[in-house]
């Protein structure tokens, strides 16, 4: 039966590269996907597009391709990746630039567009947020990004056209697994059972080392070996949606029943209706099968007609964090922490600083869990000889949260005594409204680089 092998190279914008370059140089796989976009990632980086109109995809783009390009080439391995975050063309430009300067011929780029619904978004203002039940109108002026999670068609249209390199904006994370699955297999868009074992082997994939234990490992209940060398997972897929989850014998970490059953409920809300552009996937009736060290079978996920709606994430400019952070050591440290957090609480109540919310913690003592959690896990001890102050508060404006953060650096010296290792921050809020807009009004667009 024919098979696809995938391998993931990210789970997340910020992730290690070695664990890719060495699934490209020994997994022998056909495809790498990358993904790379949290939920605000993408309104963040319209921010930095909105600066620099070359700018806007992920940072370490450059990065990671001079490193996994020549791979690409050598190993014949096609790379599908969302790090075009919000400019997916300069992206493709930028993966060209560097294809040239290493000399690299017959390379093809293709930029997947359509997410981008910005420029349509007061045709959108009577839409009503899920978070709040309010619309999206209520927001309108503090917009700065709309991105609709499409699903497989620009991806597969860009392997039709012999893409090596595919470089998208905002698609749903199992897109990028699902779509060479439909392209290698000749899956039809109403075979709903397979195209929900697509989902499933691109829910496996999309987080990286997460599935090999990254996200699992907890010492001396769950203990994971080599969890320094931790390795990203490799699928086998097979034409009738079966998958064999591995990774590479050298490699760190573990694959198992468990971290593939913890990942598999991961963010889906529903496991009997996980939506996706694509399809509905019914995770309730799948099967995880260990098939001997670091492999796992999975198999039986059903699948249903999609919804015909896409989520959409609104960004916009919500508020401003100002952080202060002071330590205290030794003897009464808890009492003198105790006492400073009561001094910012006054000090802001006397200078009438305008705050929309407050939150004043200990750390190592309460801030997880807070105090009647917090107290009943430590048997109601307070001698602890180290304890930090954390002081954050929401603002309005980006003046008003920098005089959280002197508040605290004011402890030093107007006390309580022996406060010391102060840090100070601000930071601009970005917040995500989603909405579902109708999958009709996208039109995606593929565009080419060629070297």
């Amino acid at each position: 039966m024919k098979k696809v092998r995938v391998g993931s190279g990210a789970g997340y914008g910020g992730d290690r590269i070695e664990p890719a370059v060495d699934i490209m140089t020994y997994g022998n796989l056909d495809y790498i996907i990358f993904e790379c976009l949290a939920e605000r990632t993408i309104s963040l980086a319209q921010l930095e597009k909105l600066k620099d109109k070359n700018k806007g995809y992920n940072e370490l783009l450059e990065y990671r391709m001079e490193k996994i390009i020549p791979l690409c080439v050598e190993k014949k391995v096609k790379v599908i990746t969302n790090m075009g975050a919000a400019n997916p063309l300069a992206a493709a430009e930028v993966i060209k630039r560097i294809a040239e300067e290493k000399n690299i011929k017959n390379l093809k780029i293709a930029a997947v567009l359509g997410d981008d619904v910005f420029s349509e978004i007061n045709g959108y203002m009577d839409y009503e947020i899920i978070e709040t039940g309010e619309k999206i109108e209520s927001i309108k002026d503090k917009i700065i990004s709309a991105n609709a999670y499409i699903g497989v068609k620009g991806i597969i249209e860009a392997l039709e056209n012999n893409a090596d390199i595919i470089i998208t904006g905002r698609v749903a994370d199992p897109a990028l697994v699902l779509a060479p699955l439909i392209y290698e297999f000749g899956w039809k868009e109403d075979e709903y059972d397979k195209l929900a074992k697509g989902i499933v082997a691109g829910h496996l994939l999309e987080c990286g080392a997460q599935v090999c234990g990254g996200y699992y490992a907890d010492p001396g209940y769950k203990d994971v070996p080599d969890l320094w060398n931790i390795g990203f997972p490799i699928a086998d897929i097979y034409e009738d949606g079966e998958i064999n989850l591995s990774k590479l014998e050298k490699s760190g970490g573990i694959i198992s029943t468990e971290t593939c059953k913890e990942q598999l409920i991961y963010e889906i809300h529903d496991p009997e209706n996980y939506l996706t552009p694509d399809v509905i996937a019914d995770f309730s009736e799948i099967s995880v099968e260990d098939m001997g060290k670091d492999r796992v079978s999975i198999k039986g996920a059903k699948g249903k007609k999609k919804t015909g709606f896409l989520k959409t994430s609104v960004g916009y400019k919500d508020c401003y964090i100002g952080e202060g952070e002071i330590s205290y050591g030794g003897s009464g440290a808890y009492e003198r922490a105790k006492l400073a957090g009561d001094v910012i609480e006054k000090r802001l109540e006397y200078i009438k600083l305008p705050i929309e919310e407050l939150r004043i913690d200990f750390i190592g003592v309460n801030s997880l869990f807070k105090d009647k959690i917090s107290d009943s896990i430590s048997n109601f001890r307070s001698d602890y000889t180290e304890v930090r102050l954390r002081v954050a508060a929401r603002t309005k404006t980006k003046e008003d949260a920098k005089i959280i953060g002197n508040e605290v650096e004011a402890l030093y010296t107007n006390g309580p005594a022996a406060g010391g290792g102060v840090r100070k921050y601000v930071r601009e809020i970005i917040s995500i409204a989603s909405i579902l807009i109708p999958e009709e009004s996208i039109k995606t667009e593929v565009v080419y680089r060629e070297v």
